[in-house]
Order: C-alpha cells, then sequence, then structure tokens
C-alpha cells in the first residue's frame, strides 16, 4: 500500500533544476573549470594520478552521426564526453574512432580547449531537452522548463516491501504544474554514493558552500561503544541536536577550536583502541540541510541559497543508481520530475 509524504518544497528562479547526489557538491565547479577542483577532493593524492585528473580533456562529437555515434559507443550519457583522463586521452579517442568505423558512423572527436564548468553542462544539458551528463565519473540530472516563481512540492511515495525490506521510498517527485500528463521521458541516472538525492537551482549551487562554514563555527559529534568513556574524559555533554540521541559534543565553537577537540577525540580513540565514530561538522550549507535530514522524520531538509531554496532527502535505500523521468503534457510542457528508487510490489 502506497502512502504519501511531503518533504518540503524548492523554488527554482533560473527555471534550471540540477539532481545530484548532495555528498558530491563540494565537487561543484559552478562557473569554473573542473580542472581548478582539488584532487585531493576526489580522494586523489598521488602526484601523477592527481596531475592525471587535473589535465583531463573534455571532448565534443562532430560529424552528420554524432548523436547516434555517442549513444552507441556507450561511455557516458549526454551530447558530450567530460573529464576524460590526460593519460586515456589518445586511447579513448582511438577507441572512439574505431567504433565509429566498425559501425559506418560519420563522427569524429575534438578535444575542447578549456573544460566545460558544471554549471554550463546543466544550463546545456536543459537546452538540450534535458537529461544526465558526467560530473567526474558521476552521472548528475539537468531539466528545464521548471516555473521560475513558485514553491513547489517534493513528494515522496512509500511502500512497504515487507519482511527483510519494510517500508521504503518507491520514488521522489516535484509537481511543477497541473495537467495531463501525455508522456513520460527518460532523463537518465542519477549516481548516488552519499545516500542522498538534493534538488537544487543550478545558479543556487554554484553559491553553495559544502566544507567551508558560512559563519565561522563548527560542531564536533561524537558516538558508539566508547562515547560514555570519551564523555567524561573529555566533559562533553549531549550534543542537544534533534534526532540524535545519546550523540555527545560540542557546538557553535570556533573552527579551529572544534578541529583541535576533534583531533584530540581521534587520537584518544585510535592510542586507546576505542569504538567510537567522530564527526567534525563546520557549519557549512551542507552541515544546515543535513542537520535537518537528521532532525526530520521523513529524513529531509532545505536550505536557502540566494532567491533559490535547495531540498535534500535521503534515498531510503542507500546507495545505487537512479533512473529520472520527465512527466509531459501533450503540449511538451514539464508537469513533474520523478526519480524512482524501487517499483511498487
Amino acid at each position: 500500500m502506497e502512502e504519501m509524504f511531503e518533504l518540503g518544497t524548492i523554488s527554482c528562479p533560473s527555471g534550471t533544476l540540477v539532481i545530484i547526489d548532495g555528498g558530491y557538491l563540494g565537487l561543484w565547479s559552478g562557473d569554473r573549470s573542473p580542472a581548478d577542483i582539488d584532487p585531493v577532493a576526489l580522494g586523489i593524492e598521488d602526484p601523477a594520478m592527481a596531475a592525471d585528473v587535473t589535465d583531463a580533456i573534455d571532448f565534443v562529437v562532430s560529424g552528420p552521426d554524432a548523436s547516434k555515434a555517442i549513444r552507441t559507443f556507450g561511455r557516458q550519457p549526454g551530447s558530450r564526453f567530460h573529464d576524460i583522463p590526460a593519460s586515456k586521452a589518445t586511447e579513448f579517442q582511438a577507441a572512439f574512432d574505431g567504433h565509429c568505423r566498425s559501425a559506418g558512423l560519420d563522427a569524429r572527436l575534438e578535444a575542447l580547449p578549456v573544460r566545460e564548468a558544471h554549471a554550463h553542462r546543466a544550463h546545456r544539458t536543459a537546452e538540450e531537452g534535458g537529461g544526465s551528463f558526467s560530473m567526474f565519473g558521476v552521472p548528475v540530472v539537468a531539466v528545464g522548463g521548471v516555473p521560475r516563481s513558485q514553491h513547489l512540492p517534493v513528494l515522496a511515495t512509500q511502500v512497504d516491501y515487507g519482511d527483510g525490506v519494510g517500508a521504503r521510498w518507491s520514488q521522489i517527485s516535484i509537481r511543477m504544474r497541473e495537467g495531463q500528463v501525455a508522456s513520460s521521458v527518460s532523463l537518465g541516472d542519477i549516481g548516488v554514493d552519499w545516500a542522498r538525492v538534493l534538488f537544487g537551482d543550478v545558479d543556487a549551487l554554484n553559491i553553495w558552500q559544502h566544507d567551508e562554514p558560512v559563519d565561522g563555527l563548527a560542531d564536533v559529534a561524537f558516538w558508539g561503544a566508547a562515547a560514555d568513556e570519551a564523555a567524561a574524559t573529555f566533559a562533553a555533554p549531549e550534543l542537544g541536536e534533534p534526532g540524535e540521541e545519546r550523540v555527545r559534543g560540542w557546538t557553535a565553537l570556533p573552527v579551529s577550536e572544534a578541529m583541535d577537540r576533534a583531533r584530540a577525540l581521534s587520537r584518544w580513540k585510535d592510542e586507546t583502541g576505542r569504538r567510537m565514530a567522530v564527526d567534525f561538522r563546520p557549519h557549512s550549507h551542507h552541515w544546515q540541510i543535513m542537520r535537518e535530514v537528521r532532525a526530520s522524520h521523513v529524513e529531509a531538509g532545505s536550505v536557502q541559497l540566494g532567491d533559490a531554496r535547495v531540498l535534500c532527502a535521503m534515498t531510503s535505500w542507500g546507495d545505487g543508481f537512479f533512473p529520472v523521468n520527465a512527466d509531459l503534457d501533450s503540449s511538451g510542457d514539464l508537469l513533474a520530475v520523478r526519480v524512482r528508487f524501487a517499483h511498487t510490489p
């Protein structure tokens, strides 16, 4: 049996909506080249590998059969190939040329002089009718035609999948306008590695601060088997945050002090072999929205970014690749966008 919940609302002044794993917004380049992103944020510390990623290449495809060549090559979603590591570029180009020859397709790759910024990828994808594009190998969806001056409800459909699974979301949808659905088209998949999905205006994401605090403050939280002992050792109170019972720590500390306390806790844990999780939480936009998520019974939260409101929700299924569809009326106007997690049993 299905049950509907309203998770909150979004607003999208630019008219272009991005659907992305909220945990990856620290990699969003905005209007800058992705080459400006520190490879350490991608988990890459080896200098040679870091240079390979920083010097990566974006390719456009030209020729009469460009669209078919991209689709049948099957390496990335979208109308361009992004973030091809420098050391693999020649091999990639040769593989594409070989594919076109064997399939009898008239298409060729052309390297862009500067890699395409993530916001530009989203705008272009929306202008091309909406769909998925790659951001450092993670598929992201963008769609245009979103009402610019309204607060749009974000709705989640919950289904009880029975023993061993329980109640989870079958889909999350954004209702754009009323109307009769004439067709539903695929926008591709989003890739999720942080168990969450964020719906945000493309221009608003350019001002998102993922790790940098907006107020110069941070929290430190810890929990686990050794939490009571650590609390006594470090004179730490209950954190006092909604949805985080039995979590200890401190709130609203200057960043440097919070970092010192988090390091001291981690050092104590490692040196004593205690079992405990320690979380350093700068007051960033990511912290703001996840604070609401943790406090919410539907695991969703929102934050205002300029004139736009963005919303993040946990998938309830964890990680994976999840299909996104657009519902259209008979005139081709956008009625709703839906992220599907599982079919109704």
